[in-house]
């Protein structure tokens, strides 16, 4: 404080030293796309920033017409249905046709793994297992948060839907992805309009399933399920689907896109895998594992300030009050199951989490409970008929 200063009181700010918890953003997407190499493309791998569709235009090109180029046609229908679908940033880069094989994958997914906001993934028309695994392997070994969007193939063969089971007819081979609770699968493809051949056009969902992300995680926050959602840009279907024909795929984990009371929508809301990974301890739920990858992370970030600290009862209250500020927000929020905070989630950061040991270690160890709210996606109503006498 400056002592020459006339006779008063003056009040100055003073660093806490750490700072409250804020969320992360859970909206922005990439995309890996198929592009020939050319004159006019980007560089392989080379990762391009755009908040609109015109963004993309100025770098990848606009709409081509399918029957000539059916790649960038492919990637240029994602990225516009991601923007129309209430998506506001994403990041693409692309493969050349000959490396969109494992080598070609590695390179881009490489590329994208130092931008931390990207939280959805997508590669429009990828659908070889390979292509499947690696996606996968990035969002759940590598880099632990993201969630990637899957396509099943354009077609099926005699259009066999046990294709999509884990145990088709006739001893033929599955088209669905590894199990995984960091990947969700939609069936069928979508039609849209082309605006380069002016006709009708089938293209991958897995573009407009991120916009509606995005515009969910916008307007009710990443605890809801992205289901029940209007597909804009959607006219028609590659497959229209009966509820009976559903009941047979939701329990394996495909997401299905049906019109339902004269709308397009998103009509499922589980992980790959579906029941399977709930029984080994994962989760059925895509809305569950996008929250708990948005609590870790927002949590991971919101506490670096207590690097290097002293690792004493100080510290550790000070973490625990953090911590549970942010979580009763996230229960305010709607996103903890619970009437009160503490039956929604619990912190313990004490000498009993953190014994001599673990401090002579250099660490500090907080344990953190939540109890996470399911999607309602069996609502059942029983009707009793009230006989007057």
């Amino acid at each position: 404080m400056d002592v020459t200063m006339s006779p008063g009181v003056y009040v100055n700010e003073v660093p806490s030293g750490n700072a409250p918890i804020t969320g992360v953003g859970t909206s922005t997407a990439a995309f890996i796309g198929v592009i020939p190499d050319g004159p006019s493309a980007p560089a392989a791998a080379h990762v391009v920033l755009c908040t609109n569709f015109t963004d993309f235009k100025s770098v990848f090109g606009d709409f081509a017409d399918p029957a000539t180029n059916p790649w960038q046609s492919t990637l240029a229908h994602a990225v516009y249905g991601f923007f129309l679908n209430g998506g506001t940033r994403c990041y693409v880069t692309r493969v050349a046709p000959s490396a969109s094989g494992p080598a070609g994958l590695s390179a881009a997914l490489a590329a994208l793994e130092p931008i931390d906001e990207i939280a959805i993934l997508a590669a429009p028309g990828l659908t070889d297992p390979t292509q499947y695994a690696a996606i996968t392997t990035h969002c759940a070994v590598t880099t632990k948060n993201r969630f990637a969007i899957l396509d099943t193939p354009r077609d099926l063969a005699s259009d066999d839907l046990s294709l999509l089971t884990a145990t088709p007819i006739n001893n033929q081979t599955s088209l669905l992805p590894a199990n995984t609770d960091y990947a969700a699968l939609y069936f069928p493809w979508i039609q849209v309009f082309d605006q380069a051949s002016k006709a009708s056009l089938f293209v991958p969902p897995s573009g407009h399933v991120a916009g509606i992300y995005a515009r969910v995680d916008t307007t009710r926050g990443v605890h809801k399920a992205p289901a029940n959602e209007v597909v804009f840009d959607a006219v028609d279907l590659r497959y229209k689907l009966s509820r009976s024909q559903q009941d047979g795929l939701n329990p394996q984990g495909v997401n299905c896109i049906r019109r339902v009371n004269g709308n397009i929508k998103v009509w499922g809301a589980r992980t790959a895998g579906g029941d399977t990974n709930e029984a080994s301890g994962g989760f059925k739920y895509l809305s569950n594992r996008r929250l708990f990858v948005f609590l870790r992370e927002s949590i991971d970030q919101g506490l670096q300030w207590a690097v290097f600290e002293p690792n004493n009862a100080d510290l550790w209250a000070k973490i625990k009050r953090n911590v549970g500020v942010f979580l009763e927000t996230v229960w305010r929020s709607g996103a903890l199951f619970g009437a009160t905070p503490a039956e929604a989630f619990y912190v313990k950061c004490d000498t009993e989490t953190n014994p001599p040991a673990v401090r002579d270690a250099g660490q500090v160890v907080t344990e953190i409970g939540v109890a996470l709210t399911k999607p309602a996606e069996f609502v059942v109503f029983h009707l009793t008929q009230k006989i007057s006498t």
